[in-house]
C-alpha cells in the first residue's frame, strides 16, 4: 500500500479517478472527508495491490465500494467477488454500497458505514 512500491502508472490513473468521481461518489466523500465518520481518516481513489479502491480507512482496514450499475452484470459480479476476496485476503474489511443506495438515501449509506468502522478491525501497530 506504500505510495513508494505503487505502479506509477496506477497512482496516475487513481489520480484521474479523484479528478472525475461519480456523482454518487462525490456525495459520499462529502460526508466521508475530513475525518467525517467518528474522526477517521478517510482516502479517496487508492491503490491496494492490483486495484483501486473507491473509499479506504487505513485505520480500521475498512474498504468502501460505490458499485454503478455496470456492476451487476454476471461477468463484473466474477470479477467483484474476486477482487473483494483478494482484499480480504489481506485483511480488509470490503462494504459494497450502490450508487443508488448514495443517492437516494446517503444517511442510511453513512450510518451503515459507522456501523462497519465500529466492526472493522484497527491496523496493526507498525514494527
Amino acid at each position: 500500500m506504500s505510495r513508494r512500491t505503487a505502479d506509477p502508472r496506477q497512482l496516475g490513473f487513481a489520480r484521474t479517478m479523484r479528478r472525475n468521481m461519480t456523482e454518487a461518489e462525490f456525495r459520499l466523500w462529502l460526508r466521508l472527508r475530513a475525518r467525517g465518520v467518528d474522526g477517521l481518516k478517510f482516502r479517496r481513489q487508492v491503490p491496494i495491490g492490483p486495484f483501486i479502491v473507491d473509499f479506504l480507512c487505513a485505520e480500521r482496514r475498512l474498504i468502501v465500494e460505490i458499485d454503478g450499475s455496470q456492476h451487476f452484470a454476471e461477468a463484473a459480479m466474477v470479477a467483484d467477488a474476486g477482487r473483494t476476496a483478494w482484499l480480504e485476503a489481506r485483511g480488509f474489511r470490503v462494504l459494497r454500497l450502490t450508487n443508488l443506495d448514495v443517492m437516494q438515501n446517503i444517511d442510511a449509506v453513512y450510518r451503515v458505514i459507522v456501523e462497519a468502522s465500529e466492526l472493522a478491525s484497527p491496523s496493526e501497530p507498525s514494527p
